[in-house]
């Protein structure tokens, strides 16, 4: 028999429609991963990554609340619980538990869930660089951290680069708070561009001090 208490604390999740069980045909809420009925596992169905993970969309999400969704479900999916079930089980268990995962890493990191919540709004963020000759104050200060890391010559120099360019990312993750906030998309793209092109800059200033390390060391 199976766990359908576990199932019904499960219907405690809001849904966006009703489905029917694939296997006895009843009423399922979308986004449930059980059927209240039954109690077999259901598709992943068309569920957005907030919607799967019982989350309000927005930028500003509670991290624990949605590790401890995320970990529920994976509870949950484990593969020993499917391991005496059907073959048609266990293939909707991975695909749940692809889908569960891949909203987990978009939601957790500020940048893709930048990106993911423009895609929501009907538009796209720009990849890193393709918009900075529209914005001249950004392409500057591209210009001007690039060379300064080019020509940084110590530790200490590239540390004090790679401590500016934390300060800027947070400073834009605030930005882009504010953004979303205000409904502002147009704004949130062009900080979603910024914060690719600090993420690169900060990946830069750790590649260089590892140089320069390596270096003082031989």
């Amino acid at each position: 028999m199976r766990d359908l208490d576990e199932h019904r604390e499960d219907t405690r999740r809001p849904s966006v429609g009703l489905v029917a069980c694939w296997s006895c045909q009843g009423p399922v809420p979308t986004g449930l991963l059980f059927c209240a009925t039954c109690g077999v596992i259901q598709p992943p169905g068309q569920l957005d990554h907030f919607a799967r993970l019982d989350l309000e969309a927005g930028f500003d999400i509670d991290i624990a609340a949605l590790d401890r969704r995320y970990f529920d479900c994976q509870r949950r999916l484990h593969p020993d619980r499917f391991a005496n079930r059907g073959a048609r089980e266990r293939a909707l268990s991975q695909q749940q538990a692809t889908c569960v995962n891949e909203a987990y890493e978009t939601l957790k990191d500020p940048l893709r869930r930048a990106d993911y919540l423009i895609h929501l709004r009907g538009t796209e963020a720009l990849p890193e660089g393709c918009n900075l000759v529209n914005d001249q104050e950004l392409l500057v200060e591209s210009l001007e951290l690039r060379e300064a890391l080019a020509e940084a010559e110590t530790i200490t120099d590239v540390d004090a680069l790679h401590q500016r360019a934390l300060n800027d990312i947070r400073d834009c993750v605030a930005g882009l708070s504010k953004a979303f906030a205000n409904d502002d998309v147009e704004q949130a793209s062009l900080l979603t561009t910024r914060l690719k092109y600090l993420r690169k800059l900060d990946e830069e200033t750790r590649v260089r001090r590892a140089q320069l390390a390596q270096t003082a060391v031989a």
